[in-house]
């Protein structure tokens, strides 16, 4: 063998670690409200490095000015006793229709409009029914809430939690029939300052903003899904998703280039796969999506540094 051929050998194997390093990926658990109870033979695994957590946020401001952030130091005392990490999920959109899970005075007084507007699926005729609640982010007085509760979050919890994300960004909202303000515009700047705001106030713990599609948008005809990306790159914000399904169309028109074209540059991307991405089929088999599958598509592509599985997901129930 000569010596340039020793020298590239040499070479491959020193740098193929760090390739592989470089593709791998943290796998968190997702749990929805109700924390850890019952889950707790999952995160002891080897193979799982954290939990992420869905905390409302009334759960967390139960009346006005008045907090109680027990359920997260409770969680957050178990998964550091297992030596694991933990994410917080600030929930302020609820995709039931009996779920307003916002605090009352949010609801009561004038100044906040009622604090939620209703979400809707293909609205059809008539007035819609609400598939859930959207909290009224582009009033100004519900949002200076919203971001007292962050400021609070992070007094209690920065540099003690892995990070914090705020909820996807999809909002489907009967624009003919609204009384509340709503804008395209006016819900893109909140969503962004919100984004932004976290990140002023938690300096040490990652933040993380969901994004997969934006009202009124299509293939960034608005320029709102570029301007985003374009703000969590100068500002240090991470960025992620509730769904990693495989060049699925709607998708592809709106957040998946962006990560794919942003992977490399972005503080983090973290990625979820949850119980509605289970179903989704590959059009190829039409067979559910391998879990091989869908680390590929969400490491590879898309770029992703953790992934948040559901505990439906089959491999974690073998």
């Amino acid at each position: 063998m000569g010596k340039l051929s020793g020298f590239l050998l040499m070479l491959a194997a020193l740098l193929l670690p760090l390739a592989a390093t470089a593709k791998e990926a943290r796998n968190f658990l997702f749990l929805r409200q109700g924390g850890l109870d019952g889950y707790e033979h999952l995160l002891q695994r080897t193979d799982i490095d954290g939990v992420q957590i869905v905390y409302t946020w009334r759960q967390l401001e139960p009346q006005k000015g008045r907090y109680d952030f027990s359920p997260i130091e409770r969680d957050l005392a178990r998964v550091a006793a297992l030596q694991k990490a933990l994410f917080i999920q600030i929930q302020d959109r609820f995709f039931d229709k009996e779920a307003r899970d916002v605090p009352d005075y949010l609801l009561t007084e004038p100044s906040y409009g009622g604090g939620l507007v209703a979400q809707i699926d293909n609205p059809g005729e008539g007035v819609p029914q609400a598939q859930g609640w959207v909290t009224q982010q582009w009033n100004p007085d519900v949002r200076r809430r919203y971001q007292q509760l962050l400021k609070e979050l992070a007094k209690a919890f920065d540099g003690r939690v892995e990070g914090i994300n705020l909820p996807e960004t999809a909002a489907d909202i009967d624009q003919k029939h609204d009384k509340t303000g709503f804008t395209c515009d006016k819900y893109f700047a909140a969503e962004r300052e919100n984004m932004l705001f976290a990140r002023k106030v938690f300096q040490r713990s990652v933040v993380v903003q969901y994004v997969n599609f934006w009202p009124c948008e299509w293939d960034n005809d608005h320029r709102y899904m570029q301007r985003l990306f374009e703000a969590a790159l100068e500002h240090d914000v991470g960025l992620g998703g509730p769904d990693i399904v495989p060049y699925r169309k709607a998708h592809m028109h709106n957040a998946y280039p962006f990560f794919h074209r942003y992977k490399d540059r972005l503080a983090m991307i973290a990625m979820a796969v949850q119980e509605p991405t289970l179903t989704y089929k590959d059009p190829q088999t039409g067979k559910p999506f391998t879990r091989t599958q869908l680390e590929d598509f969400g490491r590879h592509y898309l770029g992703a540094h953790i992934v948040f599985w559901s505990t439906s997901s089959p491999w974690l129930l073998q």
